[in-house]
This record gives structure tokens, sequence and C-alpha cells, in this order.
């Protein structure tokens, strides 16, 4: 079944989690960011009371909680979950709100990591807006996979490259995150993230300086075992 999965379209693949294999047990998560309007789109489409997991960092652009709540409103969607850090975490680990610049990986782990896997619980499956295209960890991902903490993991993108998203958000005439226009090319905390120059690649604005890639949501669990 995976092989003939991965030669789907996203909105096949999508129906058939969302409606087939993972009925009632699946939930995307989305940032909210630059190109998460097309996922948000498509399962929309399928089913607008699908869950949506939104990472609630404390340290968002207010911007991406503008252009959340606009989305939301535009395309329907009935369960949109705002997740947030545990406070007790923060008080033990983040007194001062500074963690971000002292360690990184710990307060993704605060942040992001340890309040999505509470907000998962019950699902089998996730879906991610990752894609091939991103590059570093991205670059040999599948269309369904095993994800890190156990779970299937559905990234319906995988294979789409530039062209394709923007193709798509022209053909839907979708609204852009209001930042992408100021430089931002792939937008997580307002902290770690900055503006891309000419000839970076999109994520190049992410923990700009450091030997960091990814927040920890899609790796195991390690940074989170450190305040679990």
């Amino acid at each position: 079944m995976l092989d003939v999965v991965e030669q789907a379209s996203a909105e096949t693949v999508l129906e058939a989690m969302i409606h087939g294999r993972f009925d009632g047990k699946i939930a995307l998560v989305s940032s909210f960011g630059t190109e998460s309007a097309i996922l948000l789109h498509m399962i929309a489409q399928i089913d607008k009371a699908t869950p949506v997991v939104f990472l609630d960092t404390g340290k968002l652009f207010p911007e991406t909680l503008a252009y959340r709540d606009a989305l939301v409103a535009q395309l329907g969607l009935t369960d949109v979950r705002a997740i947030k850090p545990s406070g007790q975490q923060l008080a033990a680990y983040d007194p001062d709100g500074r963690l971000w610049q002292r360690d990184p990986d710990l307060c993704c782990a605060i942040r992001k990591t340890n309040p999505l896997d509470g907000a998962l619980e019950g699902f089998d499956a996730w879906i991610t807006g990752r894609k091939r295209s991103q590059g570093g960890t991205r670059t040999n991902m599948n269309m369904v996979e095993a994800g890190p903490d156990g779970r299937v993991t559905v990234n319906p993108l995988a294979f789409w490259d530039d062209a394709r998203l923007e193709a798509y958000f022209e053909e839907h005439n979708l609204p852009r995150h209001p930042l992408q226009a100021e430089g931002y090319a792939s937008i997580g905390c307002s902290t770690c993230t900055q503006r891309v120059q000419a000839g970076e690649d999109k994520r190049a604005g992410r923990w700009a300086g450091l030997d960091k890639t990814e927040c920890g949501i899609h790796m195991p669990r390690l940074a989170a075992a450190a305040c679990a």
C-alpha cells in the first residue's frame, strides 16, 4: 500500500488517510507559515472538521497569529487547536524567556516538541507540510513514513517544488503570509527567524549561525527527554 500511495497526488493521499486508513485518528500539524495555506486548503476541501494542531509557542510573530485567524475564517476550518507550552516547564527552564539564546534545542523541546507530543495523544498519524526541496534532513523523505514518535507521518507535498507550490497559490487565490513580502521565506518563532538573503535557501533564516535545522518535532525525541 505504501508504494501505491506514494505515486498518488497529494489530494488523493489526504483523502485516503483522512477518510480511510486513519479515519478519526489523524491530524494536520500546521505552523501557518508561508506555505501552510496549501495543505489547509486541501483538507478544507476534504473535511473542514479535520483536527489542525497549531503550536502557539509564545514567541511567534503577531503576523503569524493574524494570518492563522484569517485563514481559519476563510477556509471554514472548525477544529483548530492552539497548543501552548507547559507553564510549569516554562517556569522551571525558561523563567526569563531567554532560553532560546542559551539552549535553543531545549527551548524548542519545551515550546514545540513536548506540547505536540501531548496534543497528538489519541492520534495514530499526523500530516506535515515538509518537502524534499527544503533540503537538510528532508531531502530523502517519502510521502508516508514511520514517524519519530511511533506514529505514521504523512507528507503529501514531499515531492513538490517551488513552481508547483506557487501554481497552487495562484490557482486557488490563497492569501500569503504577510511577512513573506518582507523577505521571510520560512517562518517560526520571531526570536529565531530572520529574512533570507538573495541566493540562500528557504530555511536559511531559521536558527541562522547555528548548527541547527530542525526544531525537534520531526526528529527522535532526545531533546524533549531533558525536561520530560
